[in-house]
């Protein structure tokens, strides 16, 4: 027999409050479960990005490269309202050289005195990521004028004061040159750079203005990971000649060299979202896969499942691989908002997976540009991040 029951009352709002209540707070830890798995799992990773050349490197091209500064380039709408933007993908290597803002530190070398190796930068509170913007209120760009200043005033016996940049802060610090018996010159006991340069990939170009993105993400000094501010760079030509494959623990490596000087593009901009500028030479554009430009991926529309990415490992030849695209993260806006996992055979064989160098290589799901690579995971190179591309072009815009 089956009992009907009827219910002659309402639930009571207190009772729906605490429905409510429980409901939400359910919610609110599953979300923070799934966070700190994905944090977990996924954190040890390295940018993609063979960066910086090696010394030997950078000197078969003369680092104390000069460079034109190129004003930056407004953007322009392409399309009209109701007309889907259309990018070229890239894949393409490309060398990059840039001149920072100011000299910046990298590390402490030793002033070599007849009693013992002293460090006077360092004792006068000078650290590595910092700055240098002038020297007694003479403006440095470049490291061989710093050393000059600093050889000039230590021979008339007089104290420098250096005027430092410090994440957002502006210091000064006086320091005493001291004379080195090994370089026979005054010194204050630094290791800086004005300029630095690598390989990477580049990822699209807008037709009508010939602005392009590459990277997804920036570039940031490899001993301090904060930003390099630039003055100025470009663009230049590069191939790839080898492949150091990457296995757990250890990322695998593009080696790529610099064909020539000459500059292919501007670098206007390095954020966050990676680096961007004005093509100069459209021959890099017949080196791509598609012969025609693409549809740009909506956040919405980019889905789990088989994607495609553009990259090349041998000279300039740009091949599509196959990826799959496991998690997408619209909110994460550090470059880290697609987790990708390579699928295709060969470039298992011949890679590992995700290497440096393959910074900025196109994703590409459904003929429509998705994002770009931007990191691997250092225990697992079969995977690693990716930026979408509606980041990329936030910051172009």
């Amino acid at each position: 027999m089956y009992h009907r029951f009827q219910f002659n009352h309402k639930p009571k709002k207190t009772h729906i409050k605490l429905l409510c209540t429980i409901l939400l707070t359910v919610c609110m830890i599953s979300t923070l479960l799934m966070s700190s798995l994905v944090s977990k799992s996924e954190t040890d990773n390295a940018a993609a990005l063979s960066f910086p050349a090696s010394t030997q490197f950078m000197e078969q091209l003369d680092t104390k490269f000069s460079m034109r500064f190129f004003p930056g380039f407004s953007a322009q709408e392409t399309t009209g309202p109701n007309e889907p933007r259309l990018l070229y993908p890239g894949g393409q290597p490309v060398g990059i050289l840039l001149r920072t803002e100011g000299i910046l530190v990298v590390g402490y070398s030793p002033v070599q005195t007849e009693q013992k190796d002293i460090y006077p930068a360092e004792s006068a509170g000078i650290q590595a990521g910092d700055v240098i913007i002038s020297v007694n209120d003479k403006q440095v760009v470049h490291d061989d004028e710093l050393a000059m200043l600093v050889n000039q005033l230590g021979t008339q016996g007089s104290d420098i004061t250096l005027e430092i940049q410090r994440q957002n802060r502006t210091l000064n610090k006086t320091v005493s040159p001291v004379y080195c018996e090994e370089t026979d010159s005054y010194r204050i006991g630094l290791l800086v750079r004005d300029n630095a340069g690598g390989v990477g990939t580049l990822t699209f170009v807008e037709p009508a203005t010939m602005q392009y993105g590459a990277l997804g993400h920036m570039i940031a000094n490899s001993d301090t990971q904060r930003k390099l501010n630039i003055l100025n760079g470009k663009l230049v030509a590069a191939n790839i000649h080898g492949i150091k494959k990457g296995v757990s623990g250890i990322p695998g490596e593009k080696i790529g060299q610099f064909v020539s000087n000459d500059a292919l593009g501007t670098i206007e901009q390095n954020t966050a979202a990676g680096i961007f500028g004005t093509l100069l030479n459209r021959d890099i554009l017949s080196q791509t896969v598609e012969t025609k430009p693409l549809q740009i991926a909506d956040a919405s529309e980019v889905q789990p499942g088989s994607a495609v990415i553009y990259t090349a490992l041998n000279g300039t030849q740009v091949q599509a691989f196959t990826v799959e695209i496991e998690k997408i993260m619209p909110s994460a806006r550090d470059g880290k908002s697609l987790v990708i996992r390579v699928t295709d055979p060969i470039l298992l064989e011949r890679t590992g997976g995700i290497v440096q160098g393959m910074s900025g290589s196109p994703i590409i799901q459904n003929e429509k540009i998705v994002g770009a690579v931007t990191h691997v995971f250092i225990n697992d190179p079969t995977r690693g991040y990716g930026i979408l591309i509606r980041d990329m072009l936030d910051e172009l815009s």
